[in-house]
């Protein structure tokens, strides 16, 4: 039989897409989620062939990932760990297959455990190892600390796993460690105690807080207390400095009279007898009320020149800085405060004259400053 030209380039195109393995696209290629949100995934099929959707590693389809109807649609709900991986849309006909993958990252905050877990109750000169391992997208940072110390801690990082160890344990290793994992998605900590036990009557010492907070000018006393035989010498000092000169000390317990902010940091409580030392520490601030000053506290000036005005103060942070006008209800017209404690008139007139007052405010009292403005032509 013979055929038209035509009828042979139509047979001809017709032909070629009857015969063509399905063309699968996927869109997004990749999608980023915070745990607990929602993302969808979109599978496009050219010639209509049924869809179908697994994990790329053929698992199951976890229990909140749906398909919509047609299933061209997969979503996944309220996003976890486990929904990360590769999704594989795949078509059939009877030329062939075709398939396309989508990538999902699921960002979830750190999730911490030591091995061991602690608490550990060790004997002097044992060597003691705790291992950190935390799981987390993006990968976590993690970092070793001792509860009320600011000292630096030596470990060990390898494979996500951070750990903190003694050759030799000392009685002064006692306390409580935490380990810490950090990314963008949060942070966690978990704290492991561990416990020296003296042996041959080796001292052990303990203080009765490793954290205080106090307001300045007020008296301190921080107690120590210390076992063994034959009974330990208890001594104090601090960390990097000299003791405050306004101090006693009496059975273990260290006083400090009328204390400033420069006496804030780390004290160490040290108790020596003839088979060792122990040390035991208090981590101390001192916050302090503001004190307020102006700069100037006078300005003479002519009419139209600017009048700038700073309030400063000292003391613990954050400081609140308020202007008032004294004897008048507000500021004048045209006047302008900053956070910073600045006060500003771009155009003075006479009637500005007056007497300026600021207070400063902290979490712990206020302060006044006054400047005295004359305005005269």
């Amino acid at each position: 039989m013979d055929f038209s030209p035509g009828v042979l380039i139509l047979c001809s195109l017709l032909c070629s897409v009857a015969g063509q393995a399905p063309v699968v696209s996927v869109e997004p290629r990749t999608a980023t989620v915070r745990q607990g949100e929602t993302v969808s995934f979109r599978c496009q099929v050219s010639g209509g062939a049924p869809i179908e959707w697994k994990r790329a590693n053929n698992q199951a389809l976890q229990d909140n990932v749906k398909l919509g109807p047609g299933g061209s649609v997969l979503t996944v709900a309220n996003a976890r760990p486990g929904n990360q991986g590769q999704y594989r849309c795949t078509a059939s006909n009877s030329a062939g297959r075709g398939s396309a993958t989508a990538v999902l990252n699921v960002k979830f905050a750190p999730k911490v455990r030591l091995t061991p877990a602690g608490p550990l109750l060790v004997r002097i000169g044992e060597p003691v190892s705790v291992e950190c391992r935390a799981t987390g997208r993006p990968r976590p940072t993690l970092t070793w600390k001792r509860q009320g110390s600011t000292l630096q801690l030596f470990t060990t990082d390898t494979n996500d796993v951070n750990t903190i160890q003694w050759p030799a344990v000392h009685p002064e290793d006692s306390g409580v460690y935490i380990c810490q994992a950090e990314n963008t998605e949060g942070m966690t900590e978990v704290k492991i105690e561990i416990t020296v036990e003296g042996g041959l009557g080796a001292p052990v010492a303990s203080v009765s807080t490793t954290e205080m907070t106090v307001v300045e000018g007020h008296t301190v006393t921080m107690s120590c207390q210390a076992t063994g035989s034959p009974t330990p010498v208890i001594t104090w000092s601090k960390l990097r400095a000299p003791l405050p000169w306004k101090h006693t000390m009496v059975d273990g317990v260290l006083t400090l009279t009328s204390v400033g902010r420069q006496d804030s940091g780390q004290y160490i409580c040290n108790a020596t007898n003839i088979h060792g030392y122990s040390e035991a520490y208090t981590q101390m601030e001192v916050e302090s009320p503001p004190y307020a000053t102006s700069l100037p506290d006078q300005a003479r000036l002519q009419p139209g020149d600017a009048l700038r005005l700073q309030c400063l103060a000292h003391g613990s942070h954050p400081i609140r800085f308020e202007w008032s006008r004294v004897g008048r209800a507000s500021l004048p017209a045209g006047a302008q405060t900053t956070k910073d404690g600045k006060l500003l008139i771009a155009h003075a007139r006479l009637s500005d004259s007056g007497t300026y007052k600021c207070v400063a405010t902290n979490h712990i009292g206020s302060s006044e400053a006054v400047a005295k403005v004359i305005i005269k032509a």
